[in-house]
């Protein structure tokens, strides 16, 4: 599998990519956010791991440029910027995981491997459907009553759990473990914030709403008359 690593610290860089050269990856590194760019935007690549503070181009702006472009590739975001605020900006922008440093590499290659994992295995044209929402999980699109709606990957990972989950309550704990690579903290409400974005982009403008909150227990997709 070939990696695209984007980080301006010489010795963190280095690091990784020998840490997954041992592994059998085969690693390209940008040291600059301009650069890193244009090697993500004109190269396919497996897995891009993105540091957040970078010269010339911010990692926030690199991840729009690239979302911008593809919605399928997975995106680590690498930072010492590690508040819950931090992180939503980096999920808002389309990233599908956030490692803080400083970190074990034991923990970055088993966040490689599970983004990486989860590529591979998404279903071919498997259409995921109630009532009149669909989601298409090979073009990664999704529609309701016939318009397309844009999610971000951390929305559509979002979507796709509850729609192959409809009509059974999913627990905040259980969403994390399933929808993040990430450990959240008791107190942290960024699986609420998603879940708000989520409704906002699947019910806001249409009269049956499917997405419903379950006091004390978490949430629901299901239709109600």
């Amino acid at each position: 599998m070939k990696i695209l690593l984007v980080e301006d610290e010489p010795k963190v860089s280095a690091f990784i990519r020998r840490g997954l050269e041992e592994e059998h990856y085969e690693v390209e590194v940008a040291y600059d956010g301009t650069f890193g760019q244009r090697l993500a935007l004109t190269h396919s690549y497996d897995l891009i791991i993105l540091d957040v503070i970078l010269p010339n181009q911010s990692g926030l702006d690199v991840l729009r440029a690239i979302r911008g472009q593809d919605q399928q590739v997975p995106v680590l975001m690498l930072t010492a910027l590690g508040t819950t605020t931090d992180k939503l900006h980096g999920f808002d922008g389309g990233a599908d995981d956030y490692l803080v440093k400083p970190f074990d590499f034991a923990e970055l290659l088993a966040r490689v491997k599970a983004l990486t994992r989860r590529r591979g295995h998404t279903a071919k044209g498997a259409v995921l459907t109630l009532a009149d929402l669909n989601l298409d999980t090979a073009a990664k699109t999704v529609t309701r009553n016939g318009q397309p709606i844009k999610l971000t990957a951390r929305e559509f990972t979002l979507l796709e759990l509850f729609m192959r989950n409809r009509g059974r309550v999913l627990s905040r704990a259980e969403i994390a473990e399933n929808s993040w690579e990430d450990s959240f903290d008791s107190g942290s409400n960024v699986i609420d914030v998603y879940v708000n974005y989520l409704r906002n982009k699947i019910d806001k403008n249409f009269p049956t709403k499917l997405i419903h909150t379950v006091v004390g227990m978490g949430y629901v997709l299901r239709e109600e008359g």
